[in-house]
């Protein structure tokens, strides 16, 4: 039985609200409605992957920052609510966010 079962039964003439715009993932980062943006520019030359838009705890950007950075083994930054990889790496980013559960969109390029 879980929590949900539980209240109905302390409480059966309560009307729930669904309030979870957010659910949370096996992995404990928030999993959010909206898509995660994910773009390409280059700046002094070289190219970049920038991903933003994430409406979650910054602790959780900076953790799937960190994730991304050591499976595709490139350098990178968390930055302003912005994650930034070193290099054009963003069907390989995509794929690994949408494994997770989030939904992202391609920008630019």
């Amino acid at each position: 039985m879980d929590l949900q079962d539980q209240l109905k039964n302390l409480f059966p003439d309560h009307v729930s609200e669904n309030i979870s715009e957010e659910t949370n993932n096996e992995n404990g980062l928030w999993i959010q409605d909206d898509p995660i943006i994910c773009k390409y520019e280059k700046r002094k030359g070289k190219p970049i992957t920038i991903l933003e838009g994430y409406t979650g705890a910054t602790e959780d950007f900076k953790q799937l920052a960190k994730e991304l950075k050591t499976k595709l083994s490139v350098g990178g930054t968390f930055k302003d609510d912005k994650i930034i990889i070193q290099g054009d790496y963003r069907d390989k980013i995509m794929s690994m966010l949408k494994a997770k559960g989030f939904k992202v969109k391609r920008v630019g390029g």
